[in-house]
């Protein structure tokens, strides 16, 4: 039934366009036919004249209800098409017997009408009809423009939206955050059953911050509370309060709780609050008036003179360190939960997740591949696979192997490679040397990562990168372990130098991260001659900018000797590097010349070229071991611009494999 109404709404909204094109143009035409007929007016006199002579062709006599003359319209013989007569005659019995025995005797047809005016009907046909049909479009007018800007007149209204069931989500769908899911399990239980804590006199928190690094699963985690508690789900961005006008946030903030009163008990959930939640008065231009009144119509709803029995608000930032602190007092947010980084096991469950719809090749497992992918997120473990999908297919693959998700992994990382960029040999050569330098560091230091994959194919504006991977997680490091990833930093520079006796541009991004490194050992982590000392703090003023208004909180004396101290660092640690490369020269030239004809290394590759002072054999199956050059002279006869789009059968094929 619904469906027909929306139809016949649409078939009108149809066909009134060209209703109107119609009116108009039939306007048109009586305008034209109206502006190109000709009327001559006669006097009496001349209209008997004219009847007298014979000349009549066609009359028409309008009567007057209580006037004292007839009005006559017609037309003469000599008369063009469009051309008429009127006058005007008087109330006289002579005059229409005069008319009549002329109309007989010239044989020309009389039509008699009453004049529309004296009827009340017509009048009101005429006069009244036109204004109620104006007044009727003006109210169809007024009301399509309503109906367009509703918006207009819910200035005010939350924007807060209800969560349908088509989307539920529960903790199945949550991978990792084990412990953070035992943090929000009492308020499910508390929407389940609110009886069993009041009768104990416990209070259930009225507000849960979820803090962590964007892509954690902040969102996901609110949901599938939502979902737990089968309880209706009110989700809402910070920025969706904030407007131009001052007051119309904590109008929609007024609203959004009194329909979540209406209810309860139910679940509120605000994204990136720190939108609308930024301490108050900061700034170069001091306040913001409309962000400050919502968040302080925020605060007395959450906890003010108000009760909001039921209502449970769960919101989410990765800005904690710009809230106002009146919002995390308790109270308010009681419970703060910080979403980390998933580990090794939280990305295997995770990857479990995101593969559940992926035909993965025999042979990948998702324990190696969660121990291959420290530092990513859920979002950033997502989109790895689903790159690994896209390219499987951009490749006419059925499943998604290894090399897909090690590209994939290269994407997610640094971007995609560009294999169509020429440089000289020169620059692949240096290129190959910087390569080798760090993972030779990799591989002879004792606390360091795991080398597992070495590139001179370009990627972003890199020109080759080396991936390293630490052994174990720690959740704390040793001053041996920054030292050792400063040695590794330095160990491209130093290979250049030692092989070439030159320097380039291309170690600039690792001496960035050397010197970040160094830094944070002096001021923040106390791992200098300078003793234990906290100088500066990771975060400085974030209105402000994080180093335009940093506070110092040393002398000049001071801040020379941790020049001093960072210099030192890094001097001694590259001074080891130096020592490492001069010894391992044998190794540093068998990677690069390596990386020179296959372009990218394995851990695998690596460990047997260490080991053996070779490459692995080619196995039948085993394309990804193929030398570059060899696959590119393939290509070049098969007419492949790139020899990575080649499919695999054929190139088994055309090696008679």
């Amino acid at each position: 039934m619904n469906k027909n109404k929306i139809d016949m709404k649409a078939i009108r909204r149809g066909i009134l366009p060209y209703v109107f094109l119609v009116v108009i143009m039939l306007g048109i035409l009586f305008v034209y036919k109206v502006a190109d007929q000709t009327v001559n007016k006669l006097t009496y006199n001349e209209f008997v004249e004219k009847l007298d002579k014979g000349e009549i062709k066609t009359l028409n006599i309008t009567t007057h209800g209580s006037a004292y003359t007839y009005e006559v319209e017609g037309t003469l013989k000599d008369y063009k098409k469009n051309e008429t007569f009127t006058a005007k005659l008087p109330l006289s019995e002579s005059v229409m017997k005069k008319i009549v025995q002329a109309s007989d005797e010239q044989n020309f047809k009389i039509n008699v009408k009453r004049d529309p005016e004296s009827s009340s009907l017509l009048l009101i046909l005429v006069q009244v009809v036109p204004l109620l049909l104006l007044l009727v479009f003006v109210f169809w007018f007024f009301n399509k423009q309503m109906a367009g800007n509703k918006s207009s007149l819910d200035f005010g209204k939350s924007r807060a939206r209800l969560n349908s069931d088509d989307n539920k989500v529960t903790f199945k769908d949550v991978a990792g955050l084990k412990e953070e899911k035992e943090e929000v399990k009492e308020l499910i239980d508390f929407l389940k059953n609110p009886k069993k804590f009041q009768k104990l006199g416990a209070r259930i928190p009225k507000g849960v911050l979820l803090m962590g690094p964007p892509g954690t699963g902040k969102t996901l985690l609110a949901k599938a509370v939502a979902g737990e508690a089968d309880v209706p789900f009110y989700f809402i961005s910070g920025s969706d309060f904030v407007e131009l006008f001052v007051g119309v946030g904590a109008s929609r903030v007024r609203d959004m709780f009194q329909q979540a009163k209406r209810n309860a008990p139910c679940l509120i959930f605000i994204d990136e609050i720190d939108a609308v939640g930024r301490q108050r008065g900061t700034g170069l231009g001091g306040g913001h008036d409309e962000r400050e009144q919502t968040l302080n119509q925020l605060l007395t709803e959450m906890d003010g003179f108000g009760a909001n029995e039921g209502i449970i608000i769960i919101a989410a930032t990765n800005r904690p360190d710009v809230l106002d602190p009146a919002l995390l007092r308790p109270g308010r947010f009681d419970r703060q939960v910080t979403v980390n980084l998933p580990d090794v096991r939280g990305r295997e469950e995770i990857l479990a997740v995101h593969a559940r719809n992926k035909t993965l090749a025999d042979g990948i497992t998702l324990k190696n591949l969660a121990k291959r992918t420290p530092g990513f997120s859920g979002a950033d473990l997502e989109n790895l696979l689903n790159e690994a999908a896209l390219l499987a297919v951009r490749r006419d693959k059925n499943e998604i192997s290894m090399s897909e998700i090690d590209e994939a992994t290269d994407r997610v990382l640094m971007g995609p490679a560009k294999t169509s960029h020429k440089y000289s040999e020169n620059d692949r050569k240096l290129v190959a040397y910087h390569e080798a330098g760090h993972a030779v560091i990799g591989i002879k230091l004792k606390n360091a990562s795991d080398v597992q994959k070495v590139t001179i194919i370009p990627r972003g504006s890199a020109g080759g990168y080396n991936m390293m991977v630490p052994t174990e997680e720690k959740l704390c490091s040793t001053k041996a372990d920054l030292l050792e990833q400063i040695t590794g930093l330095l160990g491209g520079r130093t290979a250049e130098e030692v092989t070439f006796g030159e320097i380039t541009t291309g170690a600039h991004n690792d001496f960035e991260k050397a010197t970040k490194i160094a830094r944070a050992m002096v001021t923040e982590y106390g791992m200098s001659d300078l003793g234990p000392l906290q100088f500066e703090q990771q975060s400085g003023s974030v209105f402000l900018g994080r180093d335009y208004n940093k506070p110092q909180h040393f002398s000049n004396e001071v801040a020379n000797e941790i020049d001093m101290e960072m210099r030192k660092i890094i001097n001694d640690c590259h001074q080891h590097a130096t020592e490492i490369i001069k010894k391992n020269k044998s190794l540093l030239k068998l990677i690069a010349e390596a990386l020179l004809e296959y372009e990218t290394l394995t851990k695998e590759q690596i460990d047997y070229l260490v080991e053996h002072k070779e490459m692995p054999k080619e196995e039948d199956d085993n394309l990804e071991a193929m030398s570059i050059t060899k696959l590119k002279e393939l290509a070049k006869k098969k007419g492949i611009e790139n020899y990575q789009d080649m499919n695999k059968a054929e190139l088994l094929k055309e090696l008679d494999v």
